[in-house]
Order: C-alpha cells, then structure tokens, then sequence
C-alpha cells in the first residue's frame, strides 16, 4: 500500500491516481490550509480493508481529517461548454467531505481512498511542522505513511473587505429536515448553516423579510420564510419586527457584517410584487403575490408602511449602514421598463440607500437605472472599459463558459483563480445564488442533494448548493467550499501585500509569466501556476513583514 499526497486542487477521481509531485504548503497564522492524501488498498479476497487514520505532528491537534467522497452527477456542462471541463458525461466525481468519525473507513483496492487534511494554523506556531499520515490495519499495524511538511508564516491575514454573499435557501432547510419554520430547531439549523457560510468567507446574509421572490414558477410559491409578521386592519398595516430581530442577532453572533433585503419585486423583470403573508381581520392569508401589479397604488400603500418599518429597525439594530436593497433579481434588457417602473415605486422609501442588483446589461447602468449594478462575469466586459466604480461580479448556471465557476465538473484551479481577478479589478463584492438550494428548477419540489447535485437536471452539477445537509443539523463541507475558502484567503493575501506594496505590483507579480494579461475569461488553466503564485505572494509578504 503506497500513500501519496496531492495539493487541495486536485480533483481525484475513481481511476488510476496521477502521478503525485511535491509541493509547497504554506500559510498564515489565521488561515486554513489544506491537502489531500490518497492511498489503495492491498488485495484482500473481499477487495477492502477496514483501516484507521492516526496523524502524528507537533500540530497534531490541529489538523482534522476527512474524507472526499464521490457524488453522482447526472448533467456535468450544458452543451457548447468550453473543453476545459473535467468530464462532460454522466458520472461519479468527488465533491462531499465526509467525517470519518463515526464511518467505519474501509479502504478499497479498486478505486483510491482520498483525505482531505485541513490545518488551522490558529491552533499552532508558526514555523515549518512535519505532518505524518499513517494508515492503520484492523490489527493496529501500519500499513502506509507518509509526510507532508506545512509552514506556518507569522503574520496574520487582514480581515476580508470583499463584500461575499451566497444566498441562503430557508425553505430549503425547513423542508430537507422537517422542520417547522422559526421553531426552535429551524433557528438551531439556521445558525449553523450561516455559522458554516461565514467561515468561508461569507459576509453578507440574505434576509429574509419577506419570503424571497427567488427560482419560483410563475403562478406558484414557496414555502413561506417570513421574518415579518403583517398585520392588516382597518386598512392599515402594523408589523411584528420579533424574529426580524432574533435573525439579526443570530448574525450578529455568527460574525455577518452585511445584511441583504429580500427582493422587493419578483425575479426576471420586477412585474409582480413577491408573497406577502398578513393577519387580516384574525386570519392569515396571502394579501400580495403573483396577481399583484408591481407598480400597482396597493402595493405601492404597503410598501409606505413596510420600508420605513424596516429602515426603523436596522437603524436601532446599528446595521442601517450596511444594508443592501434588492428591486429584482436578473432583469434583461427588454424587462427595462418593467424594472424601472418597479424601482420608482420604492425610489423614494429607499431614497440614500444602497440598492443593487445581479444583472448583464450595460445599458440598466448607463441609462442611470441602477447605481450599483452586481454583473455576470462573463458580462462584466463593458463596465470594466467604463471603469464603473464599486463593481460588482457574479455567477450562476449561465456562466458555464470560459470564466470562472464552481461546477463539480471544473478544474479547481478553475474556481480558485476568482480571487486573482477580483483582485486586479478591485471588484468590491461577489454573489453567488445557491448556498444551499435542495429543490428543483423553480422550486417546484424537494430533491435529495445526496442523490441529485443538478437541481434534478436544471443546472450544471453543484451549481444549486456548497454545502450538504449533514446529520443533526450540521452542513457538511464540499470540496468546492473549501476551494473557495482558500480564494478569499488568496484575495486577503494580495490586499496584504498591497498595503504593504502597492495595487501595482502584486499585479504585476500576477501577471508576471503570463503570456497575456489575465482577465475574467483569459487565464491559466493549471494548479500549478495558481500553487506558485500563492507562494510567491506569501514569500514577499513574510520578507516585508520581517524587515
């Protein structure tokens, strides 16, 4: 049995293992850093053997071990995605990190046991630790080990300034563990579900005011996730701010920094206004919805009441700076009018308030529609030739080619290399629409993510969601997640050595062996680059802080 250690941006497949290459590990005092082992068993007459794990470093204690576990992924690309896709076709591919404890790990000699090693440099000093791996027989013997040096760098990395949200599904917590929503173990889940996505460098929760008007068929809904409770009576509107509350100090708790409104109209062309639940004459019913004209006086008298309430709320929670207003989700350019006249009914009750929406059109900015416009990153061309200022970039399903993405069937270094060209482009925050989205196209019913990683054949495999829903509770990590973890900590590394440089030169130093400037559909497509780029950026940074 022979082991073998590979970089974090390397996705293993149930095949003959590539060739391992050494590699340098390094990091700060405040960072996590990952690899991954891999080994296959000695021919047994069942084809398995029952092992253990055993680590033995000085840092022992802070390193934790998974394992990378193959997901099935039934839609890999759309047709007329790029060649840089890992597969195409249906098949197993790894994505779940899975605790290894309580799982009995058996090893197999058909295909490799992968592990997945994170260290929290936290929870050590900083220098240069040997980690020892060995893999143990049922009988306690050694049957594999090897070592794999990581170098923790004094210093600590400075707090992220990218403003980073990953829309959180809370109807989809609900449903997947058969909860009722704001019940106790819904707020439980919740919390360790937004506990999970700010340690990945989210800091930006969507809010769920009202139920969010997102990925809903025309004509149906969701299930309801409305923190505000509506009263109508005698034609006026009072409202229950309690779990509005109780939300924001469970962000508070979890280290959220910005806080986003739930879309005040519906998606893809603002025309109707979103579900809104009320208390009306003793009973609860749905007073706004698809058959609401958004621009409509009914729903405009509503909003006159709701927006000043809630303003009200966030300015005696202290956040009222750092909320971010949504009109509609992904309007195109023929729903213009649509969208414009939907921003004018809230125009005033949101008058000095940072409104901004996800989008691909120049014009909805150069018309003077949107101020802060959140834009496809495959869109994103035009704004940048027109240096609009505090730009924004996101992706979803539609981006599948040539920029970055987070698909289970892209390179990781894919997906890793974001952080390098928000950097260059002093982008200020970044959307990504499915933290944790366990349903179909639309929303139309459940789906096990377990079994289906692609919105049961919507979109490419693990566009919907980054995390699994673990047992007890608790999110499980995919590999994904960690490799977008480790981007933010890129990012957070290059604004380090800024500060300590200047913009120019850690562009410069990015670009540095390119054969052209890197853009957001033109970069290298290696780990390899990707591995040393990180390591120059650490080298300079470590010289400068210890001059």
């Amino acid at each position: 049995m022979v082991l073998s250690f590979y970089s974090a941006l390397e996705k293993l497949f149930p095949a003959p293992l590539p060739p391992a290459a050494p590699f340098a590990l390094s990091g700060f005092e405040n960072e996590t850093i990952s690899f991954q082992a891999a080994f296959r068993a000695e021919k047994t007459p069942w084809g398995r053997q029952e092992v253990t794990i055993d680590i033995l470093s000085p840092i022992a204690h802070a390193v934790t071990v998974r394992q990378v576990k193959n997901v099935p992924v039934s839609m890999a690309c759309y047709p007329g995605s790029d060649d840089g896709y890992l597969f195409r076709g249906a098949c197993m591919a790894p994505d779940l990190l899975l605790p290894i404890a309580p799982h009995t790990l058996f090893a197999r000699q058909d295909t490799p046991t992968i592990l997945w090693l994170d260290v929290d440099a936290a929870k050590a000093a900083p220098g240069t630790h040997p980690v020892t791996l060995r893999v143990l027989g049922e009988d306690g013997a050694t049957l594999c080990d090897g070592t794999q040096n990581v170098t923790i760098l004094p210093g600590k990395l400075p707090e992220q300034t990218l403003e980073c949200t990953r829309w959180m599904h809370y109807d989809c917590i609900a449903q997947h563990y058969g909860v009722r929503v704001f019940s106790a173990e819904f707020w439980r889940i919740t919390e360790n579900f937004i506990r999970r996505a700010v340690k990945s460098g989210v800091n930006m929760i969507l809010v769920p005011t009202h139920t969010p008007p997102l990925d809903t068929r025309e004509g149906s809904e969701r299930l309801t996730v409305q923190l505000v409770g509506v009263t109508l009576q005698n034609g006026q509107y009072r409202f229950d701010m309690e779990n509005l509350r109780r939300f924001i100090a469970l962000c508070k708790r979890c280290g959220v920094e910005f806080y986003e409104i739930a879309h005040l109209f519906t998606q893809w062309g603002a025309k109707h206004a979103p579900k809104i639940i009320a208390n009306v004459d003793g009973c609860e019913k749905r007073i706004f919805g698809w058959e609401t004209d958004a621009a409509g006086s009914e729903y405009r008298a509503f909003l006159e009441a709701y927006i000043p309430a809630l303003r009200s709320v966030f300015d005696e929670e202290g956040i009222a700076g750092r909320i971010r207003w949504h009109i509609s989700d992904e309007p195109h350019l023929p729903q213009l009018p649509s969208y414009r006249a939907a921003k004018a009914q809230v125009s005033d009750l949101l008058d000095g308030q940072y409104v901004t929406d996800a989008l691909s059109s120049y014009e909805f900015y150069a018309q003077g529609v949107i101020a802060h416009p959140i834009v496809a990153n495959d869109a994103i061309a035009p704004f940048l030739e027109h240096s609009v200022p505090n730009l924004w970039t996101y992706y979803c399903c539609a981006q599948h080619k040539d920029v970055s993405n987070a698909f289970i069937a892209l390179p990781s270094a894919r997906t890793r290399v974001l952080a390098a060209q928000l950097f260059k482009y002093d982008i200020k925050g970044f959307l990504h629409w499915g933290f944790n989205f366990y349903s179909s196209q639309f929303s139309d019913y459940p789906i096990d993510p377990f079994a289906t990683t692609d919105a049961d054949g919507w979109v490419p495999a693990g566009d919907p969601f980054l995390v699994y829903p673990g047992e007890g509770g608790e999110p499980l990590d995919s590999l994904r997640l960690m490799v977008l973890t480790h981007a933010m900590q890129d990012l957070r590394a290059m604004n380090l050595l800024a500060s300590l440089t200047s913009r120019g030169h850690v562009v410069t130093l990015i670009e540095k062996e390119l054969a052209a400037p890197l853009t957001f559909s033109r970069y290298p497509a290696d780990a390899s680059w990707l591995l040393d780029l990180r390591e120059r950026i650490n080298r300079e940074i470590a010289v400068r802080l210890n001059a």
